[in-house]
């Protein structure tokens, strides 16, 4: 497991790097600017097209609050999406109640087929089942606060897929992995039920991507944040995955040829910096097989 820290990010960055990126508030203003990307994919099994919004990592509570959340779904509502999708690091906060100030913003998601989301590592630390300086001491109650804020987040319309897929048409179907760092993921469970159906899997750790047990019609992670820091030629800084750069964003292939995308998701970790690693919304535009794609 590679564990990415404020101390070991700036020490890779080395103070002059450092510097480069605060000069200005460059790297500040970049952490806050975000885009809509867009990408259009055939998806096996699927009759009709589809548009997803996979949104991820929007770490709010930490560097990250409301405002920035209001702004990223108005822009997802934009796209009118199908369907939504989050994948995980929702919050990165303690977590004694409910945030009701996200909460009500995703409420503000409209799409016709749902919003599904999944945890990520950051999210178990809010639930407090590790401890931080953003998240107090360990609890051991933990899982009743993870049982009330997925009550909490399905008020607001957002249903919390925990080893768990739900069909959202006669030809399609969304499943959802618990988190590989701290929770006990099953990708098996999540697509138990799926058949036939075009399949939609969200993790949020592309680590798992090496160990699908079967080829899945399309897989949407974050976690990486693309690294968040990237420097000209030399890629990013620091990545916290075991495969170094190998999923550290876009389009990637897991187990059996699944083709994934890591999303550099929207929020901030570790260090209230970007560079070089717009945060994005991304929205899929998948089409039956028989289609001609282009891009593809």
């Amino acid at each position: 497991m590679t564990t990415v820290t404020r101390r070991r990010v700036l020490r890779a960055l080395g103070g002059g790097g450092l510097g480069l990126l605060a000069a200005g508030g460059l790297g500040t203003a970049q952490a806050y600017r975000f885009g809509v990307t867009r990408h259009t994919r055939t998806l096996p099994g699927l009759e009709a097209p589809l548009r997803v919004a996979f949104l991820t990592d929007l770490h709010y509570g930490l560097y990250i609050g409301a405002g920035s959340v209001r702004a990223w779904v108005e822009a997802t509502n934009r796209e009118r999406p199908d369907v939504v999708l989050l994948g995980g690091d929702q919050l990165d906060s303690r977590m004694d109640e409910p945030p009701e100030a996200l909460l009500a913003e995703l409420a503000r998601l409209r799409a016709p087929l749902g919003v599904y989301g999944v945890w990520g590592n950051h999210d178990y630390g809010s639930f407090g089942f590790y401890g931080g300086r953003q998240y107090g001491p360990a609890r051991g109650d933990w899982q009743g606060t993870r049982a009330q804020l997925e009550a909490a987040f399905a008020n607001a319309g957002v249903t919390m897929l925990r080893n768990a897929g739900r069909p959202l048409r006669d030809d399609l179907y969304v499943g959802g992995v618990d988190d590989l760092w701290h929770g006990q993921p099953d990708v098996r469970a999540a697509l138990a039920e799926a058949g036939k159906r075009a399949t939609l899997l969200v993790m949020h750790n592309p680590d798992l991507l090496p160990e699908l047990p079967g080829r899945v019609g399309l897989t949407l992670c974050g976690h990486t944040h693309g690294g968040q820091v990237r420097l000209p030629f030399a890629g990013a800084v620091m990545v916290p995955s075991r495969y170094g750069q190998r999923f550290a964003m876009g389009w990637v292939e897991g187990a059996q040829g699944t083709p994934a995308y890591v999303s550099r998701g929207l929020g901030l970790s570790g260090i209230p910096f970007r560079n070089l690693c717009e945060p994005e919304v991304a929205v899929m535009e998948l089409r039956p097989s028989g289609e001609v794609t282009p891009g593809q």
